[in-house]
């Protein structure tokens, strides 16, 4: 099973470059983020047509997941528990059917900057809301997969210039350490665990040349539970996505399980 993540910063606007990667790529699910529009708006049928099941929470102009998976998805979780409704939609979970079936979520974690500002705060609550949520997803000990853009840097061999980013809510002690925490609940994380190659981003500004000069950061990440991590065999960053016309800012995440 080909599980990808990528936050396409727009599915509507970059419609046409997002539908050549899934008709290149052939992934079983997908886990999208930064779709930016409403149910009702995000383009279904486009992905229907690709023989996709589709799942979204939405939201308008900011934000929002989806889900695409070959198979059928169930036990649908929009949002996270703890403490309730979020007006923010960045959290969207379901079981993938099939012989061994896998819970995949679509996670887009907060930004958090600018760091001195009440969204720094919503960053790591969110964070603390994820780590409880996972931990009771642990409990049930099933093949479990917690991918998406996390917006955190985890060390400093993730950026090709970490003292850039030293500001940063993404490269933060507090996030960094949040995201430690979650790891070592019992998760692992799906590229270090298959490549660990350095220079590996899946993000690079649109801004100053950052994709020519490879100023690239690693952000987008899959966890997964033992169950999981017992099954991967490959990882690949789609690395090209970031060079073709009306790229997204980040690139797809693929990883491949033998389930």
């Amino acid at each position: 099973m080909r599980i990808a993540t990528w936050n396409v910063n727009s599915v509507n606007a970059r419609l046409e470059t997002v539908l050549k990667w899934f008709e290149a790529a052939k992934p079983d699910v997908a886990c999208l983020q930064e779709i930016k529009c409403v149910d009702e708006k995000f383009p279904a049928e486009a992905f229907e047509r690709l023989g996709y099941n589709v799942a979204v929470h939405g939201q308008k102009t900011y934000n929002g997941v989806a889900l695409l998976s070959k198979a059928p998805l169930e036990d649908i979780r929009r949002g996270l528990p703890d403490p309730g409704e979020d007006e923010q939609s960045r959290y969207l979970e379901a079981v993938v059917s099939g012989p061994r079936p896998v819970r995949v979520a679509s996670i887009y974690l907060p930004n958090g900057n600018p760091v001195a500002t009440e969204k720094f705060g919503y960053k790591l609550s969110w964070m603390g809301r994820l780590h409880r949520h996972a931990h009771d997803l642990l409990a049930l000990e099933e093949p479990l997969v917690l991918t998406g853009d996390y917006n955190v840097i985890p060390e400093p061999r993730d950026a090709e210039f970490p003292a850039n980013w030293t500001g940063d809510a993404l490269f933060q002690p507090q996030s960094r350490e949040a995201f430690r925490a979650l790891k070592n609940l019992g998760l692992t994380d799906a590229f270090l665990e298959a490549d660990g190659s350095p220079g590996a981003y899946t993000f690079w500004d649109y801004q100053a040349g950052a994709w020519q000069r490879n100023n690239g950061i690693r952000i987008d990440h899959a966890l997964l539970s033992p169950q999981a991590a017992d099954a991967l065999s490959g990882v690949t960053i789609h690395r090209d996505v970031r060079s073709w016309e009306k790229p997204s800012d980040h690139v797809p995440l693929v990883i491949e399980l033998d389930v």
